[in-house]
């Protein structure tokens, strides 16, 4: 695989990446629910209408 053929399969992974996040994000509001991440080692939970 070419270097050239390596970006644009990273850039494809990573729009999809993003565009599952959104759509994530977008389900989380409509049943007002949380997001749970961690930060420094803690969970900390995000309530989807704040982001």
């Amino acid at each position: 695989m070419s270097e050239l053929e390596t970006k644009e399969l990273r850039d494809s992974i990573l729009n999809g990446l993003n565009i599952s996040f959104q759509r994530l994000i977008q389900e989380k509001k409509k049943n007002n629910s949380e997001l749970a991440f961690s930060n420094k080692g803690k969970i900390v939970k995000v309530k989807a209408a704040e982001l």
